[in-house]
């Protein structure tokens, strides 16, 4: 049914979500408007639209995306006669969805005062409660100070989470399991949620020790009804951030009697709140009980909807739009709707996972969707939302999300084979970023199993992300058929220059570019057929030659599916010919006689020049303050210095007992990756 009283759109959004709005959207015959910041003139969003506007002054997201005066003017404008939010900016600004409301604007969203009383984390658990909903024990009020939380804290029992009354999306939010922490994350929250959502008043909450992160999604109509879809996992997650989900949930599946109450108590506190429009009520379900309790409700379309959208067979932005077009949902959604297959999806970043996930920033100087993906599931098993290409800039003024990365299957199995094959394929040069990771996730024994809770990241990469243990955990005849691989493109290229192959046996090194892991192989054959020798064993591997045939830009990937490799160019580290990507991870390599690898084993690297012992900023961002002073002694773990970036607060902390030599940065400088805060002189 085409809808009847809405006839264009404004996007209150930028980047993946803004396209993924305006594709449902032209899909039901609505004109698209977009809006876009300096920084995003050339965006791909504000190309998708039919019209685009500037809105506000300057790069940052509050003179832009966040300056409601600004954009209800660019509505009237363009004459916009609704407004999508998407999620982020605001989405969840009740006072907007007021002001559109006034303006004779549709806001395609719920209603001000159901996002008002939800937004509240205070008053959201009162009326949670009130409605039968089943609520994490702790404070029933808003702590007042670092003495008041630590006293809250301490009748509750450790350890505990504090988190900010308004907002959510990992910010604002930190565990605590000691006095001496609440004092020190208070500072932290409060201020985090000040700069993120303008309230800086915090609530504390017993933190479950073995959590899994599982959601509901709704849309409720003015009708009365509610629609209560599969539930979402979302418990891989790095600073309460979610990056791989899945729908169904691999622990909630088990036990439809458990989806059942879940869904049941959605719909309940949706219809208490009077609430219409997408939404997603989240819970903390216990791994060791099976009791589940009520987190929060978001009160717009959440960045993980494609999951549902995938086991369900709907599009949620569709009917978004038709709830605010004042129709009814489809009879056949009303109740609970029922899961068919199984779907994954990876949040792709511009992070450094082998560092902590501090944000990257940078341009893509390649970019390519897996192949055979699309927008929507119809003939494929791989979507791509994205809303960037080659040459987009990732920079400092919003969210370091790139893509997001959506497969399924009709078993949880299929699903993340279809993921792997996925992220195998993906493109994306010219940055850091958590491919590699995501991959890593999907492969991990405890993933598989499906028995993990949120603190999977915390638990199994406790260290960060190792990129070395991609090569050195791959199984012995995956690396031979790798090294094959190699010997084929080596061979190919050095035709393409006119150079001979040399006879008989070769050496493959392979390193990963940024770990020491170094593999070397020696590998005799030709024309498809090789006896790789390789710690002591030996393999007999057949390859297609088409596996390299290809254009060396492109992505190689073997003829049998076991091994994928992207071959990325020649641009290696010194000593090595190649460049690769072998599971999302960057890897050098090189192919040499037996001769000149045994030589070069003789040879001294060159020197490193010694750094200077100091604190080096882990990520691009805006240093805030210094924690200690010149001369100031700081033992290990005590913090030196907090940067912002992406609006998240990073504590840099001393990682032995140092002495403060001299301050590099003044504070409110935008600062590099890798740039020197300060020196300092470790002590004994």
């Amino acid at each position: 049914m085409a809808l009847t009283n809405l006839k264009r759109l404004l996007v209150a959004n930028r980047g993946e979500i803004a396209c993924r709005v305006m594709n449902s959207a032209r899909a039901l015959g609505l004109d698209t408007v977009a809006v876009h910041s300096e920084a995003d003139a050339r965006a791909k969003h504000v190309k998708y639209a039919d019209e685009a506007v500037q809105v506000g002054s300057g790069s940052a997201a509050t003179t832009s995306y966040l300056d409601a005066d600004a954009v209800l003017e660019a509505a009237r404008a363009t004459g916009a006669d609704c407004i999508h939010p998407g999620y982020g900016f605001l989405s969840e600004n009740a006072a907007f969805a007021r002001r559109c409301a006034e303006a004779g604007i549709t806001f395609v969203g719920p209603p001000a005062a159901a996002i008002d009383a939800m937004g509240d984390k205070v008053e959201s658990k009162r009326i949670a409660e009130a409605a039968g909903v089943s609520v994490i024990p702790g404070f029933n009020g808003v702590v007042e100070s670092a003495e008041h939380a630590v006293a809250v804290a301490e009748d509750i029992g450790y350890p505990v989470m504090l988190k900010a009354s308004a907002g959510g999306g990992g910010k604002g939010m930190r565990v605590a399991r000691d006095a001496r922490e609440v004092a020190e994350c208070f500072a932290l929250a409060t201020d985090e949620a000040k700069k993120s959502f303008g309230d800086d008043r915090l609530l504390v909450e017993k933190f479950v020790a073995a959590p899994r992160h599982v959601e509901i999604q709704l849309v409720a109509d003015a009708h009365g009804n509610v629609a209560c879809f599969p539930e979402r996992e979302c418990s891989v997650q790095r600073r309460n951030q979610k990056v791989v989900e899945e729908a169904p949930s691999p622990f909630v599946h088990q036990r439809p009697e458990l989806r059942a109450r879940m869904q049941a108590e959605a719909a309940q506190l949706a219809t208490a709140v009077g609430y219409t429009s997408a939404g997603t009520v989240e819970m903390l379900v216990d791994a060791t009980t099976a009791d589940f309790y009520f987190l929060e409700m978001n009160t717009r379309l959440q960045v993980e909807h494609p999951v549902t959208e995938a086991v369900s067979d709907q599009d949620l932005v569709a009917l978004m739009l038709r709830v605010a077009d004042g129709q009814a949902l489809p009879s056949e959604l009303v109740g609970s709707v029922p899961p068919v297959g199984w779907a994954i999806e990876s949040r792709i970043y511009a992070e450094d996972a082998a560092r902590g996930f501090v944000p990257s920033t940078g341009s893509l100087t390649a970019y390519a969707n897996p192949p055979a993906s699309i927008e929507f599931f119809h003939a494929s098993d791989v979507r791509v939302d994205a809303a960037v290409e080659d040459g987009s800039e990732v920079g400092i003024f919003y969210d370091p999300m790139i893509s997001k990365v959506i497969t399924r299957g009709e078993d949880r199995a299929a699903a993340l084979d279809a993921q792997r094959r996925a992220l195998d394929a993906y493109v994306v040069e010219g940055l850091v970023h958590n491919v590699p990771f995501c991959r890593d996730v999907c492969s991990h024994e405890a993933f598989l199993s499906g028995d993990y809770t949120t603190a999977f990241i915390e638990e199994h990469y406790p260290g960060g992300f190792d990129e070395g243990s991609v090569l050195t955990n791959m199984a012995p005849q995956d690396l031979a058929k790798l090294a094959c691989l190699v010997l084929g493109v080596d061979a190919a290229s050095k035709e393409v220059r006119g150079e001979l192959q040399p006879a008989g046996p070769q050496v493959v090194l392979l390193r990963t570019a940024r770990a020491d892991a170094e593999l070397v192989f020696e590998v005799d054959g030709f024309d498809g057929a090789y006896t790789v020798r390789y710690e002591g064993e030996e393999h007999q591997i057949e390859l297609d030659k088409a596996a390299w045939a290809a254009p060396l830009a492109t992505p190689l990937v073997l003829n049998d599916g076991a091994v994928a490799c992207q071959y990325v160019s020649t641009d290696a580290r010194p000593g090595f010919d190649h460049a690769l990507r072998v599971r999302g991870v960057r890897v050098d390599a090189a192919v040499r006689t037996p001769q000149t690898h045994a030589l070069s084993k003789h040879m001294k690297p060159a020197a490193a020049e010694a750094a200077a012992a100091g604190l080096a900023c882990p990520m691009p961002g805006t240093l805030l303050r210094f924690e200690a002073e010149v001369g100031a002694t700081v033992e290990a773990g005590e913090p030196l210095a907090v940067v912002e970036a992406m609006k998240m607060q990073n504590v840099l902390r001393a990682e032995a007992r140092v002495v403060v030599d001299e301050l590099l940065a003044d504070v409110g400088d935008v600062v590099a990756a890798d740039q020197m805060l300060m020196t300092f002189v470790v002590s004994d």
